[in-house]
């Protein structure tokens, strides 16, 4: 059975995605087409920011875009040996907060030591930062447009202060239409369908009821309560769910 991934190929040690990989183990031909890309913005502000720990408590990242925005800040100069002399040591002095594994394994390839992996989503994250936090100074907190106010709201109401800075905003891939299209001359009509964001949802459902009229079967999203955009569906439980209904 055909199923598709509307999103980034990631390859794992193994050089497979791993969502290609676990899908396979349930006879399911899995194909990933990228949807949404992403446009960075006031980097020239964040740089400075990240020039002063000074003036900060700690870094909280919840987005492995905005750790990449904190790389490209220290591509630009002369920040990355400034960044290896003395703004890394003075940063890992200080408390650096982050949602998951995959945005923790980014920031150590910074050089920084991390806190709060294990808290699954933004809300967790801030319940674990209001348990430790007693700092006077703000948090510094790079994210996008379409960030989540919980975490913001619930340090306010605990009086830890922050200071969000907007790094990068999500914009569709510029490739959505002819990927899709050339998908569906080639491989026909998926059995199923899987959108890992409401970005993704919303930069591509056009596009993909044209192509499929009423032929599709399935369509997945992940796991969302009542305040939180979809989480990425994991893998092992979208796999059980597509091989039930394929």
């Amino acid at each position: 059975m055909k199923v598709l991934l509307l999103k980034d190929p990631k390859e794992d040690d193994c050089g497979q995605d791993p969502y290609v990989r676990e899908l396979g183990l349930y006879g399911l031909e899995a194909t990933l087409i990228p949807v949404l890309s992403f446009e960075f913005l006031c980097l020239p502000g964040l740089s400075e920011k990240l020039s002063h720990p000074e003036g900060y408590g700690g870094l909280i990242f919840t987005s492995p875009r905005a750790v990449e925005a904190v790389e490209r800040c220290l591509q630009k100069d002369t920040k990355a040996e400034v960044w290896k002399r003395s703004l890394k040591e003075k940063w890992n002095a200080k408390s650096v907060y982050v949602v998951g594994h995959a945005t923790a394994s980014l920031v150590n390839r910074i050089g920084l030591h991390t806190e709060g992996e294990t808290c699954g989503n933004a809300e967790k994250l801030a319940e674990y930062i209001c348990s430790r936090e007693s700092s006077a100074l703000p948090l510094l907190f790079p994210c996008g447009t379409l960030k989540r106010e919980i975490l913001p709201k619930m340090l306010k109401d605990k009086g830890i202060p922050l200071e969000s800075v907007t790094v990068y905003q999500t914009i569709p891939h510029p490739g959505i239409q002819g990927n899709l299209t050339s998908y569906y001359t080639q491989q026909g009509v998926p059995a199923s369908i899987t959108f890992f964001s409401p970005s993704g949802l919303t930069h591509s459902l056009k596009h993909i009821q044209e192509l499929s009229g009423d032929s599709i079967g399935q369509i997945k999203c992940g796991h969302r309560d009542s305040q939180a955009p979809a989480h990425s569906p994991q893998r092992r439980f979208l796999a059980g769910a597509l091989g039930q209904v394929t």
